[in-house]
């Protein structure tokens, strides 16, 4: 049903459904292997679709771990709050990734560690873009890092104007094959 709901998704707004198929396994673990699960405190995840990336982080994290799921497509929201109400420590929120310091505000969270990331920037509105990637590197904690995925390595450049430190990593056992962007803030601390 989950892979009915992303075509469908994927065909009426492209733009902001960067996939056709939720990611693989392998791109999962690929993702998760930039994330020391016993030091973090708080992960951020944009985008999560229907939650292949959050469920992995649930098995990961410490119980303590908060975790912040922001979902801007209602539908997949809807999917991720059934598939994990009553999770301790998740807040699944349904808004733009653009808005993400407001909800740390609220939740009182100074910093965060790590953020991983779902979403096409490739194919994202320019100025979304930017805002994403330059409240990311706000928020980030002086060690904090951001691991995306990514289809092609068009928006490369951009992702280097706020992260100077960068591991690619390529996964060719995903629909399409994608790189895992690992991005460290490069804070002096």
């Amino acid at each position: 049903m989950e892979y009915k709901v992303f075509i469908s998704q994927f065909i009426k707004n492209p733009n902001f459904t960067g996939a056709i198929l939720p990611s693989s396994k392998k791109l999962c673990k690929k993702m998760m292997e930039g994330i020391d699960f016993n030091k973090a405190e708080c992960i951020v995840e944009y985008g999560p679709g229907t939650g292949v990336f959050t469920e992995e982080l649930i098995k990961r994290r410490k119980k303590d771990t908060i975790l912040i799921a922001i979902e801007y497509n209602e539908e997949f929201y809807d999917i991720l709050v059934n598939k994990f109400s009553g999770v301790d420590n998740l807040f699944i929120i349904n808004d733009s990734a653009e808005n993400i310091k407001e909800y740390l505000k609220v939740l009182e969270i100074n910093k965060v560690d790590y953020i991983v990331s779902g979403l096409p920037f490739t194919s994202l509105p320019s100025e979304v873009a930017e805002n994403i990637l330059r409240n990311t590197k706000e928020i980030l904690s002086i060690h904090g890092v951001f691991i995306t995925f990514q289809y092609t390595l068009l928006k490369l450049k951009l992702f280097r104007r706020y992260f100077n430190l960068i591991t690619l990593k390529r996964t060719f056992l995903n629909v399409p094959p994608a790189y895992v962007l690992i991005c460290n803030n490069g804070k002096e601390g």
